[in-house]
């Protein structure tokens, strides 16, 4: 009957939501002041705040790129939001006023262990939340020592955390004008040292410690603090998620940092999943974009962007030859899409060609969504009567008992195969979101590494997606026995199919990998770190400007920032 549920209602409670939103009533106009390529609603609303006609055009049906929310047989609700948004951006823009809601999770995070439980009680497991004293109790299962341990840790990391909030809202140092240029560059560049500045002052003693967490493997830094199994295990893997590393890696520390930087209502560090999945993100964002007077279009492809014989961009060329022409134009697609599909490959040099080619987008996720009719009931926490307990909100995470387990993982995606126990992140946000799923059934987000882009040398077959959404099952089969017959439908979203259909280069969520010659001045490349391509005019908005990837806005706000700042000074 919760089978039949399912296919009865999964269309009606998905685009009762309102996340899929058809090209709008008008006609695109054929002059705008900015044009934003592929989503950007918030630099959309920053732009238009600023004085700026705006026009978003988005490729798909649906506003949001991968951040989106579609039926779920098929479902396409790839991602899992932490509020990375800033708290300014996330006021400014008044989403709460256009529709944003967003559930809590707490307790965050829920590691059981694959062991057969001692004395007739179930195996053990690891539950972590915001509650001090809880995670105290909790880790002291393992060791009491980490469990004395952890309030330090902590303290420790959020302290890291909350000096790099001023590099967030702001460009790299512009170091070209600081050491050379006009006076008013130079004046400006003075300016843009600020915030590093800021973050410096703000570590004070504790930068030796914040160089050495951007530059370590997470693996050095948890062994100093911790000696248990799951704790270092589940830690870790905010240290690889989404990253084609390891545990044992250098810059792996970097990432768990990336991951504790967020803020979801004021809580640091917080998770929580938004009403009506990622697409509530994307509908209240645009909203606000539209309440300032933007436009803003589905379902509109565009070709190339149109550049002058002076090299300035002058506006994009859609799919079907209509051209729209404008001051500015920001590409909120990835820096390989930008310029090696959008740009007019005789606009740019040669070795800027080359340097572009050498970004690496890399990334081991393949994400599978669920339907199920039941809640899945795990043998470390059993609920034989369905309802949700603390542990089904949380990030949860299986074959992660262990770094061994992990190390594995990562190597076997080396050699060029899909990990045989792979990391699973498992959320289920329709425990908290009812609107996600008909009564008695669920939404299951499998967020799995590791797995290559291509097998062997050979691209993924629908044979391959099934066996590996199959090896996935069986290992969550031996945790939450049942699992597998409860499913309804899926979904299995390799690397190449992250790539077709969101245009995330190499399947990589953060637009471009996350590693240390990745970032801030760096981000995406050396000289193109400050939203400003080679085409005056043309700007990066997206995840591969500094600050990265996650759904926080900062990207779109910098660049923002820097178009008008330029249009401004002429």
């Amino acid at each position: 009957m919760a089978a039949k549920a399912w296919t009865g209602r999964t269309r009606r409670a998905f685009t009762s939501l309102g996340t899929v939103t058809r090209a709008c009533h008008f006609a695109v106009k054929s002059h705008y002041d900015a044009v934003i390529i592929g989503g950007g609603r918030g630099t959309a609303a920053y732009l238009q705040k600023g004085g700026l006609k705006t026009a978003v055009l988005e490729r798909r049906h649906v506003l949001g790129g991968a951040a989106v929310s579609e039926e779920i047989i098929p479902g396409k609700d790839p991602f899992l939001w932490e509020q990375t948004d800033r708290e300014h951006i996330y006021r400014d823009l008044e989403l709460k006023k256009h529709g944003l809601k967003v559930y809590m999770r707490d307790p965050h995070a829920f590691t059981p262990m694959l062991e057969d439980g001692v004395g007739g009680l179930p195996p053990r497991s690891l539950l972590l939340g915001s509650g001090l004293a809880m995670n105290q109790r909790e880790i002291s299962k393992f060791s009491k020592t980490d469990a004395k341990a952890y309030p330090e840790f902590i303290t420790h990391l959020d302290k890291l955390a909350g000096a790099v909030h001023p590099l967030l809202d702001s460009p790299p140092v512009d170091i070209a004008g600081l050491t050379g240029g006009p006076l008013r560059r130079r004046t400006a560049a003075l300016r843009s040292a600020v915030p590093l500045l800021q973050c410096g002052l703000r570590l004070g003693k504790n930068i030796p410690d914040f160089y050495e967490i951007i530059t370590a493997p997470i693996m050095k830094i948890l062994n100093r603090w911790f000696e248990s199994e799951p704790l270092r295990a589940t830690l870790a893997t905010d240290a690889v998620i989404g990253a084609m590393t390891s545990p044992n890696s250098p810059g792996s520390g970097y990432v768990l940092l990336h991951h504790v930087m967020g803020e979801l209502e004021k809580e640091k560090g917080a998770w929580g999943y938004v009403e009506g999945g990622m697409g509530g993100v994307s509908k209240a964002i645009a909203s606000s974009a539209r309440s300032h007077g933007a436009d803003i279009f589905t379902e509109q492809d565009v070709d190339q962007v149109l550049v002058r014989s002076d090299g300035t961009a002058k506006g994009v060329v859609l799919k079907g030859g209509t051209e729209i022409h404008s001051r500015v134009v920001l590409s909120n697609a990835t820096p390989h899409m930008t310029f090696r599909c959008l740009t007019p490959q005789s606009a740019l040099s040669p070795a800027f060609i080359k340097a572009v080619e050498q970004i690496d987008y890399t990334s081991p996720v393949t994400k599978i969504n669920v339907a199920v009719d039941k809640l899945p009931n795990f043998l470390a926490a059993p609920t034989p009567d369905s309802k949700p307990g603390p542990h089904h909100q949380c990030s949860i995470h299986l074959n992660c008992e262990s770094v061994e387990v992990l190390e594995d993982a990562y190597k076997d995606c080396l050699e060029g195969r899909p990990s045989s126990r792979p990391m699973l992140e498992m959320t289920i946000p329709s425990v908290l979101d009812p609107t996600l799923a008909p009564p008695g059934c669920h939404v299951v987000s499998l967020f799995t590494q590791f797995t290559p882009y291509s097998l062997g040398g050979r691209g993924w077959t629908d044979q391959d997606r099934e066996a590996f959404a199959d090896s996935a099952f069986n290992w969550i089969e031996k945790y939450a026995p049942g699992f597998k017959a409860s499913v309804v439908g899926k979904d299995v979203l390799t690397p190449p199919d992250l790539e077709s259909i969101f245009g995330l280069t190499g399947g990589n969520i953060f637009h471009g990998a996350m590693s240390l010659d990745q970032l801030y001045l760096a981000r995406p490349l050396p000289f193109l770190s400050d939203y400003r391509s080679p085409i005056k005019g043309l700007y990066l908005c997206g995840s591969g400007s500094h600050p990265g990837g996650g759904v926080m806005g900062s990207p779109g706000w910098n660049a923002a920032m820097a178009v008008l700042v330029d249009l401004k000074l002429g």
